[in-house]
């Protein structure tokens, strides 16, 4: 599965949204992946975790043990890419401000995991889940995600596996188009839900 294929499920489920968007990193972006709609259809989902997982096994020999997600974002694709690899997943939730593992999941030291997450856009989710990984004494081996926004300039620390890479522009605050400076900015991220606005 390409990259425009990959595009293409989003747009079929109404998630590839163009307008003036606040991203989770506080940059600006006309582009936005609302992967909640496509999480709607587990046809799509099956689609794109199939393939987002041949893409590990033919990358990542041998294969890791466990998956672990970010939440919220991550675990449905974390489940679904463990499915297919055959292995367990866990996710992680932000206590305090900071990834930790809770609901009784646990890692055993030296156990090689694999961090699953959906769409990343500067790898600051990724960065802090690996980061509660390691405290817990798991290995990450790699990070995989559905779509890498980064266009594969994230720095990880680890090998990063996506289905798809994109170069959407993005911009700060301070330094918006005109286009985009003339329309108030909508934030429909996961790190701030009762914030976010909803366009009528």
């Amino acid at each position: 599965m390409d990259t425009e294929a990959v595009l293409d499920e989003f747009r079929g489920a109404g998630a590839y949204l163009e307008g003036h968007f606040i991203l989770s990193s506080g940059l600006h972006s006309p582009v936005f992946l609302q992967k909640a709609l496509v999480y709607q259809y587990p046809e799509r989902m099956e689609r794109l975790c199939k393939a987002l997982a041949e893409k590990v096994k033919a990358t990542i020999d041998p294969l890791p043990e466990v998956i672990v997600s970010p939440a919220v974002g991550g675990i449905i694709p974390g489940y679904e890419v463990s499915r297919w690899l055959g292995i367990p997943n866990m996710f992680t939730e932000r206590e305090d401000g900071e990834f930790r593992l809770r609901r009784n999941f646990k890692l055993e030291k030296g156990q090689r995991v694999l961090v699953v997450e959906d769409v990343v856009s500067t790898g600051l989710s990724s960065r802090e889940c690996i980061e509660a990984i390691t405290k817990e004494g798991g290995v990450v081996v790699a990070e995989a995600c559905l779509v890498d926004r980064t266009n594969g300039k994230a720095d990880l620390g680890v090998p990063f596996i996506s289905l798809a890479q994109v170069d959407f522009p993005t911009y700060e605050a301070d330094k918006l188009p005109p286009e985009l400076a003339k329309t108030p900015g909508i934030k429909p991220g996961s790190r701030d839900l009762s914030k976010a606005k909803v366009e009528a």
